[in-house]
């Protein structure tokens, strides 16, 4: 007696190669449309009633409110929103974690701690001034982070965030002792919370550049995806180590710098953005950072309009919404992950046979 027994067909890598970017490809699409409608609604939502008719009829009164708050805001959400989700790709990619951001690393705590000593050293600094000398401590935080995970012993997934935790901790604990002791507690916590209630025209033109980071980081995207996969590799394909995790660094630490000072820390973003996108797209940066940029940005427009409408006429700050939402979302994100890895384990291996077994 014999039996066939056959083996499941399972997808071959090209077409597994191929199905990806397609669906890149409708995710880009999606993006940007949630985008551009979460922009429109942001020019409509606020304390002062505008409504397109009125922008139609040219009201000279509902210009001047969109051309001077409105759409300044808007801006400001969409550029900080795609350049911190793009520093968490980054540094995530750097690092070879996914578990770090940021502001988990010391990046942020530092750029504040660089803001809060040119604040008590030189008051009248111009907010350039403070934003050179935030990217400088920015900088700095990061490499220590980078010089102490590439001390360890083992790279393990969580060792790894929990010494940029720490490093954070520690960062964040000397910037509060010194902020109590000049009196500037107040100040900090405007930093340490990210904030939109404030932005106008003239107060956020500074994000510009980090936009200039963000097309710098999607030049360099190769670089960066080679990076990942460590020194040794990167040096056998020709490539300069250092210099490609150096110029990583620098493109973190002035999209923290410039981010900080502009609208304040946005806790999540740089995590749960990278992640999403690294389940839709994989690693390759060269895929990963457009649509880090639509989610980013998105991302943060909602949370933004959210914190208008809770609590009307008045505002919820956007990292408090940031806080919520993507503490929500990284859980999902673990559960997600933790079940992929318990099929993985259980799921038995398929086994092709050329002409079947027989018993």
């Amino acid at each position: 007696m014999s039996s066939t027994v056959a083996a499941p067909a399972a997808a071959s890598p090209a077409a597994a190669g191929s199905a990806r970017p397609g669906r890149g490809a409708l995710a880009l699409g999606l993006g940007a449309a949630a985008v551009v409608l979460l922009a429109l609604v942001s020019l409509f939502v606020g304390v002062a009633d505008i409504d397109p008719a009125r922008l139609l009829a040219g009201d000279p009164a509902a210009w001047e409110l969109v051309w001077i708050s409105r759409l300044p805001r808007t801006l400001a959400a969409v550029l900080a929103g795609a350049a911190v989700a793009v520093a968490g790709l980054i540094m995530q990619q750097l690092s070879r974690n996914k578990f770090v951001d940021p502001g988990m690393v010391g990046t942020t705590e530092s750029a504040t701690l660089g803001i809060l000593v040119v604040t008590v050293l030189v008051p009248a600094a111009p907010m350039l001034a403070k934003m050179g000398v935030a990217t400088l401590f920015a900088l700095a935080g990061t490499a220590l982070f980078l010089a102490l995970i590439n001390r360890l012993p083992t790279r393990d997934t969580l060792l790894v965030p929990l010494v940029g935790i720490m490093l954070g901790g520690v960062v964040a604990a000397a910037t509060t002792f010194f902020a109590y002791r000049f009196d500037l507690l107040q100040t900090l916590n405007a930093w340490m919370i990210g904030d939109l209630s404030g932005i106008l025209r003239g107060r956020y033109e500074l994000l510009w550049i980090v936009a200039a980071a963000c097309v710098l980081g999607y030049v360099a995207a190769d670089r960066f995806t080679v990076a990942g996969l460590g020194e040794d590799f990167t040096t056998n394909l020709g490539m300069n180590y250092k210099a490609t995790v150096r110029l990583g660094m620098f493109i973190v630490a002035v999209i923290s710098a410039v981010s900080v000072t502009t609208v304040g820390a946005l806790p999540f973003l740089g995590l749960v953005v990278p992640n999403l996108v690294s389940l839709l797209v994989g690693d390759h940066l060269r895929r990963a950072v457009p649509l880090t940029v639509l989610i980013g940005s998105g991302l943060v427009l909602a949370c933004d309009i959210l914190g208008r409408l809770i609590r009307q006429p008045y505002e919820v700050p956007i990292g408090m919404i940031m806080s919520v939402v993507g503490a929500a979302i990284f859980l999902v994100l673990l559960g997600a992950r933790r079940r992929g890895r318990t099929t993985a384990r259980t799921s038995p291996p398929a086994r092709a046979t050329a002409g079947g077994e027989h018993a």
